[in-house]
């Protein structure tokens, strides 16, 4: 089987900067299955394939966005009643509770999402599949003999009380990425460190990025020393193979974002996209997700990243709950507030 990479500008509804790569079914084809989401395809990959040697008729159409560019053509897809894909992914969490919430997904009844723990799951239409923390990465080489950073109160400290940071450290711009946006409006929350780190982000002239791969990269080799809420999932699969990365759980706490996929409601292939969801739930798709794609499960996740990245205390890891307290910062006006002061503070 060989996977047709094909980088296509589509038309109509389809966005100008999707990928899409077409997995073509090990058998004499039975079924299609389109899924758009915003993992890179190198980390979902194994899943998808483990998917196909269960059900080896199923060739998947696999289109890959940024945060934003999913949400909005998803939500115009939704308004016109066109279909675009049969499963939606995604790791801004927020925009997927608020498609599902304007009446763009489908239940596949109350099984399937009986095995996740309540903060994963709502309204039997939303799912929880992926453990994800958010955390600090740092350059191991320039840290040598250094303190690293094992907390907000740390990083807020290093940044008010050295030069070396100043353009080398770096963070999601919440402007071009949901997912950026989702931590720092939980961080804004969550405790009063936030305005403080800000204010340290902005005096050192944080770099500021729409992707983790370009944060990681830039870490690695030392143009940045420090990356603040990163996804973990993408940091623990770099390491793999590059050991200049160092990875810190904040100890004062760790949010848990868990990557939500949900059913369109004008899916064409409505079981498919149910049997998909059901395979990343079942211990075998668990297996994959803790190992090859490094995006653990809500199941299991918290026992897991223990082995991963360390012992943190179970106390510090914070699951954002799928309910609609996260439409709270995608109200307009609120969010128009937040990035004011965002850029305020990060001209």
């Amino acid at each position: 089987m060989k996977a047709l990479l094909l980088a296509l500008c589509f038309l109509g509804l389809a966005p100008a900067m999707a990928t899409e790569t077409r997995l073509a079914a090990l058998q004499p084809e039975s079924g299609q299955l389109t899924i758009e989401s915003t993992t890179d395809l190198v980390i979902f990959e194994p899943i998808i394939r483990a998917f196909q040697q269960v059900r080896p008729g199923v060739t998947i159409t696999y289109r890959e966005l940024t945060t934003n560019e999913l949400s909005a053509h998803i939500a115009a897809a939704c308004d016109k009643r066109e279909f675009v894909a049969d499963l939606i992914v995604s790791s801004s969490i927020d925009q997927q509770l608020k498609l599902v919430n304007d009446g763009c997904a489908r239940s596949p009844g109350p099984e399937l999402g009986a095995v996740l723990p309540d903060w994963a799951r709502w309204r039997d239409e939303l799912f929880g599949l992926t453990f994800e923390p958010a955390v600090i990465v740092y350059n191991k080489a320039w840290f040598e003999g250094r303190k690293i950073p094992k907390s907000r109160f740390d990083l807020i400290d290093l940044l008010r009380d050295s030069d070396d940071f100043r353009a080398r450290v770096g963070s999601y711009d919440i402007e071009a990425s949901g997912v950026g946006y989702l931590f720092a409006f939980q961080d804004a929350i969550q405790a009063s460190t936030w305005g403080r780190l800000v204010e340290g982000l902005g005096r050192n002239a944080a770099q500021l990025f729409c992707c983790t791969s370009e944060i990681l990269d830039r870490v690695a080799d030392g143009r940045l020393l420090v990356g603040y809420n990163v996804l973990g999932s993408y940091a623990l699969s770099h390491i793999e193979d590059d050991p200049r990365l160092g990875i810190v759980l904040p100890n004062d706490y760790t949010l848990i974002m868990a990557r939500a996929g949900f059913i369109s409601r004008d899916a064409t292939s409505p079981d498919l996209a149910r049997a998909f969801l059901a395979f990343m739930l079942s211990e075998r798709g668990r297996e994959i997700l803790s190992g090859e794609a490094r995006l653990l499960s809500p199941i299991d996740g918290s026992a897991l990243i223990a082995e991963l990245a360390g012992d943190p205390d179970p106390q510090t890891l914070r699951p954002i709950t799928l309910s609609p307290a996260l439409l709270v910062g995608l109200d307009a006006a609120k969010r128009r507030i937040f990035l004011q002061q965002w850029r305020a503070a990060l001209p």
